[in-house]
């Protein structure tokens, strides 16, 4: 097949629109659904992102798409029975594929809602059956066992989006795109995310572990397919913040810092002890755990809205309290996608626990960068690649 109608574009009112290959065959095929524009962007963009993890690190991988950027991305390392619980999963049979996408999917579960799932090998059970009771938009993967493209063939009334891809399939070198009818041309991101990308650390600490590494090669790989600006945070072999799509490299590293706060309070016996009602379902129990960290919560707890979501009323988890419990989320990865410009970013890196930093470097303020670094024993290495996507 060279080309597939859709049934509009981004929005509905852009029509018509289509996808085609101008030469040669397209290298996706539809088993079930009927895919969208963005869900096609998502779909694209998330299969290169764990081809390229799996083949950096040597682990399945997943990654759970949101509006063409990563709301997660993971290798398959088995799961602790703190990450089962909190990703929702103590009650299923888990493999590799399946430890994948529940680290993906897990690492921001209010932005995974509704997700694009891709991954780097072939679907089975597990992690068909996982997905089958997630609320997802649809899933790519170079093959899929029989009984799991059942499962989800069963998603959604029939109607859940299954796309195959050609794991052999290689684009051409050079890459165009309209923009106000204007063609853009430029040659594919084709760099390589390896290890020796990390080889030139330029703090006084040089002690970067294998782990360390691994999950270094995982967010840099995560922000290749991410809207730059972008940042990601990343522990035990999965992204655990991603900051995407912002004009400041400091908001970047806030926001996914935030994000990387809440995946490990989550962590924190206050969460783990929480009660819900038997009813409450898995996505709105997601939605009152944030609640249940936030400012908000006294709120909640004022206007009696509590009695509808707990079985128990909560005791607040204090600023303090959560403070504390912070402190203890050690050794994170960080990746950028182009240089950090000030120390502020450190700074903030610091308090979601970042030891281990990799970034293209080439700021005027490099010195500044390092030196901050440096004051928290950290371990940054300069890759001299930005990673900008757009």
């Amino acid at each position: 097949m060279k080309e597939m109608q859709l049934k509009y574009g981004c929005n509905p009112n852009q029509k018509p629109s289509r996808i085609f290959m101008k030469d040669g065959e397209l290298p996706i095929e539809v088993l079930n659904g009927k895919p969208g524009y963005i869900n096609l962007l998502d779909a694209l963009n998330g299969w290169q992102l764990v081809k390229e993890l799996e083949k950096a690190t040597g682990i399945v991988a997943a990654t759970s798409f949101k509006h063409v950027s990563p709301a997660g991305a993971a290798v398959g390392l088995e799961l602790s029975d703190t990450l089962k619980k909190i990703y929702w999963v103590d009650d299923l049979e888990m493999s590799p594929m399946a430890n994948a996408y529940a680290r993906a999917r897990g690492a921001d579960r209010m932005s995974s809602y509704g997700d694009f799932i891709a991954l780097s090998s072939t679907c089975d059970v597990p992690t068909a059956k996982m997905i089958a009771r997630e609320v997802s938009d649809g899933i790519i993967a170079p093959g899929y066992t029989d009984e799991a493209l059942e499962i989800l063939k069963g998603k959604r009334k029939g109607t859940y989006n299954i796309i195959k891809i050609d794991p052999t399939y290689r684009p051409a070198p050079i890459e165009t795109k309209d923009v106000f009818g204007i063609t853009f041309e430029q040659g594919r991101n084709e760099i390589e995310i390896n290890s020796e990308m990390l080889s030139n650390i330029v703090t006084d600490n040089k002690e970067l572990t294998d782990d360390a590494k691994r999950d270094l090669m995982i967010a840099l790989i995560t922000l290749k397919y991410t809207q730059s600006n972008s940042v990601c945070y990343v522990k035990d072999g999965q992204a655990i913040g991603i900051g995407a799509g912002q004009q400041s490299r400091i908001h970047c590293t806030r926001l996914a810092g935030n994000k990387a706060d809440i995946w490990w309070l989550r962590q924190s016996p206050k969460v783990l002890g929480l009660k819900f009602r038997d009813e409450i379902r898995r996505a709105d129990r997601d939605n009152a755990i944030d609640v249940y960290i936030s400012d908000e919560y006294e709120d909640v707890l004022a206007d009696g809205v509590w009695q509808t979501i707990f079985a128990e009323k909560p005791e607040p988890f204090t600023k303090a309290e959560q403070k504390k419990w912070l402190l203890e989320n050690t050794n994170v990865a960080l990746g950028s996608d182009a240089f950090f410009p000030f120390g502020d970013n450190i700074e903030r890196a610091k308090k979601s626990g970042v030891k281990y930093i990799a970034q293209p470097g080439g700021s005027i303020r490099d010195d500044n960068v390092i030196e901050t670094c440096n004051k928290y024993g950290m371990v940054m290495a300069f890759t001299d690649s930005r990673l900008f996507h757009h």
